[in-house]
């Protein structure tokens, strides 16, 4: 099973977070508050293994939540 690994990152202009991921059809989605893009990134992944990670405006990792993708049909 592959594993989706997934970046919350301050966006450049300051005007809230983007979600980047291998696994999104688009590459990158916008979100006002990291928050909501963990959240996204957690129900977008839930049948895979998957890390997000989280960064400051510096650049350092400043979170790190991971999930085995327990999600499964009956």
């Amino acid at each position: 099973m592959r594993t989706h690994i997934d970046e919350v990152r301050p966006r450049r202009d300051k005007r809230g977070f983007d979600l980047i991921s291998d696994a999104l059809p688009f590459g990158r989605l916008w979100y006002g508050r990291a928050e909501d893009a963990i959240g996204y990134a957690k129900f977008y992944s839930r049948s895979h293994a998957m890390i997000v990670r989280v960064f400051d405006e510096a650049g350092a990792l400043i979170e790190t939540d991971e999930s085995e993708g327990a999600f499964r049909e009956p």
